[in-house]
């Protein structure tokens, strides 16, 4: 995993509790940009979508990460967003594809479908890869309406 890449990371509360341990599991390995939510109090995941995505979008951030019950509508919203590839990955495999061949700038976890370990095996794999662009890079360009 690279280090000192900058990561916006916002969750609602189905996975704030996952955002806070990914939060200190990285250290100083990572400098985060934490959209919320702060508690486990009931929160709509666009709120925190949106604003992740953006700062990805400016270059604000290197990579985005997002965290919801199943992450499809963290992935959802960030997805409107037209320079955004929000990938849902609930396992390290999944990662790789999305680096290496969507060129995935966004990685959104399902908090009620992984583990933390397993949480923290993906966001590492995702932190690790680079797109190879060639004909993955056609297929991208692609995908902007």
């Amino acid at each position: 995993m690279k280090k000192g890449l900058k990561i916006a990371i916002g969750a609602d509360h189905a996975g704030f509790d996952y955002k806070q341990a990914i939060l200190s599991m990285f250290g100083d390995d990572l400098s985060f940009h934490d959209f919320g939510t702060y508690s486990t109090e009931s929160a709509d995941y666009p709120d925190f979508a949106h604003p992740v995505a953006l700062a990805v979008e400016n270059g604000d951030v290197d990579f985005g990460i997002l965290l919801c019950g199943s992450a499809n509508g963290v992935a959802m919203t960030a997805n409107k967003h037209q320079d955004i590839r929000a990938a849902i990955c609930w396992k390290a495999e999944l990662a790789i594809p999305a680096r290496t061949h969507n060129n995935a700038n966004v990685l959104c976890l399902p908090a009620r479908h992984m583990s933390i370990e397993e949480a923290k095996k993906t966001i590492e794999t995702f932190l690790s890869e680079e797109f190879e662009g060639g004909r993955h890079g056609r297929r991208v360009d692609k995908i902007s309406c």
